[in-house]
């Protein structure tokens, strides 16, 4: 199987890659309270609230850590349910309100830091409030730009999974280029595991402005379906869009 494009390719090139962080990346995503049915928009409860206050004391603990160089933790405020190529059975459904993303000084470190009591500790939080715990070592392996974690914006993590990788990660450069064009990103992490996990990459960017803004830059333009839309359906391949604040 082969990347197929459909739709004005030209209109939006490809992006412009730069050079990746050389950081090690472990991503812990947590469904703690995601949104129940169709809603798409989530709530925090005082249990919740509680949660991230420790979680973020526990990520100033592990950030001390020589290994690591930074932690950083989000709280979803837009969990879509699954569409496309990501509703066919056997997809490991991405409904996670909670994430926290260690930034490592090597891919070399991960397995040093996961072993450390700081890392056990805040893990065990997760384990513990949440009903389903993706954990992921990775690395970047494309990106815009590194993502600015330093200061408030509306960030994603897009989880993806496809029927080839190699065709998904092809594909993404050509998306990616879309929405430099058409939302003014330019920035975004391509964080493909190391191991074993349930999604062929996750991507992380940032984005300077709020929701109702980025919704309405996809759903006016019709090349949001005709184009972004269509090629990951027809490369089967599948994204789930989660939108997180800093929390």
């Amino acid at each position: 199987m082969d990347l197929e494009l459909i739709g004005p390719a030209e209109k939006f090139p490809r992006a412009t890659l730069v050079d990746p962080p050389s950081a090690g990346y472990i991503h812990l995503a947590a469904a703690v309270e995601p949104p129940s049915g169709r809603a798409p928009f989530t709530r925090t409860s005082e249990d919740k609230a509680q949660l991230l206050k420790q979680l973020k004391g526990m990520a100033v603990d592990l950030g001390d850590h020589a290994d690591v160089d930074r932690v950083t933790v989000y709280d979803a405020v837009v969990v879509p349910p699954p569409a496309g190529y990501a509703r066919r059975h056997g997809v490991h459904h991405a409904r996670y309100d909670v994430v926290v993303l260690i930034e490592t000084t090597t891919p070399e470190a991960i397995g040093p830091v996961q072993e450390s009591e700081q890392y056990r500790i805040l893990h065990d939080a997760l384990v513990a409030a949440s009903t389903d715990l993706h954990v992921m070592g990775a690395r970047c392996t494309k990106s815009l730009g590194d993502v600015n974690k330093s200061r408030p914006g509306l960030f994603l993590f897009n989880y993806f999974v496809a029927e080839d990788t190699d065709i998904a990660l092809a594909l993404w450069e050509h998306l990616a280029g879309w929405y430099k064009k058409q939302t003014g990103l330019d920035n975004s992490t391509l964080l493909q595991p190391i191991d074993k996990a349930d999604y062929v990459f996750v991507n992380h960017a940032r984005w300077d402005y709020g929701v109702p803004r980025l919704l309405l830059q996809q759903l006016i333009k019709p090349s949001f379906r005709s184009y972004v839309l269509t090629n990951l359906l027809v490369n089967r391949t599948g994204a789930m869009p989660l939108l997180y604040h800093l929390a």
